[in-house]
């Protein structure tokens, strides 16, 4: 991973737009920064953490008037963000921290239709095959038209029920309430060129390429990412209860490579026509591709937030939402009909042309480093440096 340089991981039109980020600083601690053309600059003396940043009234304005000290280059960074790093120089870390990690799931009819087989197949991958083409069958592949809650979604699930074909992820999936969850603890993800987790128990598992979107406590949208919300599909195909232990472990989230505030070069309009892209390479040589338009997805972002946020729940250090994938690997890997699952070792590259490319290699949850610095650590931390600020 620390042979890729800046140019490869910045959005298509290199450091035009606003990009902010998060740095572990030795002897310091976490800094939120600005990634510019000049070099990567702390501006946690501003801003001392990315939901205040993300809170002002115009993020991007605020991100390019912050001063603050060089710390490296892009390039510098990068190199020694991978495990084995130089602890006595700093490293990329998500560039996330107070925000609540929410995510949305079954907003996408192919993703919606792997869930109902996942079910069905009570997380048996072997069973799959078979099972997808009777759903299919049943009721198409082609469902991305379909507004959820609308009359005639109402009226196909009669005619599912009616076929003993209704399912939990379809009531989410085309019924009037999205599927909102916690995705992990706050400060929990991981950054781009970290190691991201997989359950040492999961035999069936893959890796969710998504847009995450940056909401503020008072509802407003005001930035984007890149995520990987890691799922284990044998847990979750067991049980949708198991749905916690197969999206919540160590290092299972993972957030990057920047922050891009919405300013006069990307918008919300941007994220809802982006293609977010997916390449999983592995040790064994196996390569897989796929894709994701979020033009396809069947419950606009802004409608998310509002089922996400109001006076029925509040998030006064904002949220980050990952959106859904359509894209749910099928790919046999080993055996035929067995499908895709992920192998310790596999390089996961997520990437969209104004986001960037968000790398991960994929290890063992317990194999990866320790979740240690939580929100006690970053408060006495910042208390330290004089940040916090009334």
């Amino acid at each position: 991973m620390s042979s890729l340089n800046a140019a490869e991981i910045l959005p298509i039109d290199g450091y035009r737009g606003a990009l902010a980020g998060r740095v572990w600083r030795p002897g310091i601690g976490p800094c939120v920064v600005a990634v510019r053309e000049e070099g990567v600059f702390d501006i946690s003396g501003t801003f001392a953490t990315m939901s205040e940043l993300s809170a002002t009234e115009n993020p991007a304005q605020a991100l390019k008037a912050a001063q603050g000290e060089k710390i490296a280059s892009l390039d510098e960074l990068l190199a020694n963000t991978p495990s084995g790093r130089d602890a006595s120089k700093p490293w990329l870390l998500a560039p996330i921290d107070l925000q609540v990690i929410k995510a949305a799931g079954v907003t996408f009819a192919v993703s919606m239709l792997e869930r109902v087989i996942e079910e069905r197949a009570r997380g048996d991958a072997s069973a799959a095959a078979a099972i997808r083409a009777e759903v299919l069958r049943l009721v198409g592949d082609d469902l991305s038209r379909l507004k959820p809650g609308s009359p005639e979604a109402m009226t196909l699930k009669d005619v599912l029920v009616a076929q003993g074909a209704w399912s939990q992820y379809l009531e989410v999936g085309i019924g009037p309430d999205a599927e909102v969850f916690t995705k992990a603890p706050t400060l929990s993800a991981v950054g781009a060129f970290m190691d991201a987790g997989l359950h040492p128990k999961s035999t069936w598992n893959n890796p969710e390429p998504e847009v995450v979107i940056v909401v503020t406590a008072d509802g407003r949208i005001v930035g984007a990412s890149l995520g990987n919300d890691v799922n284990l599909r044998d847990f979750e195909g067991r049980s949708a209860l198991l749905l916690s232990k197969a999206k919540d472990n160590n290092a299972s989230c993972a957030i990057g490579p920047f922050v891009r505030f919405f300013d006069e070069s990307f918008s919300l309009d941007d994220v809802r026509s982006t293609t977010v892209t997916l390449t999983v390479e592995g040790e064994d040589g196996f390569r897989l591709e796929g894709s994701s338009s979020i033009m396809k997805i069947s419950r606009d972002p802004e409608d998310l937030v509002a089922q996400t946020l109001g006076p029925h729940h509040q998030y006064p250090d904002g949220f980050v939402l990952f959106l859904g994938t359509m894209f749910a690997p099928t790919q046999d890997r080993d055996q035929p009909g067995m499908g895709f699952t992920h192998k310790a070792g596999d390089i996961v590259t997520i990437a969209a042309p104004q986001f960037g490319r968000l790398v991960n290699r994929m290890r063992p949850s317990s194999e990866c480093e320790p979740w240690t610095f939580g929100l006690v650590a970053l408060m006495r931390n910042l208390a330290a440096r004089g940040l916090l600020r009334s």
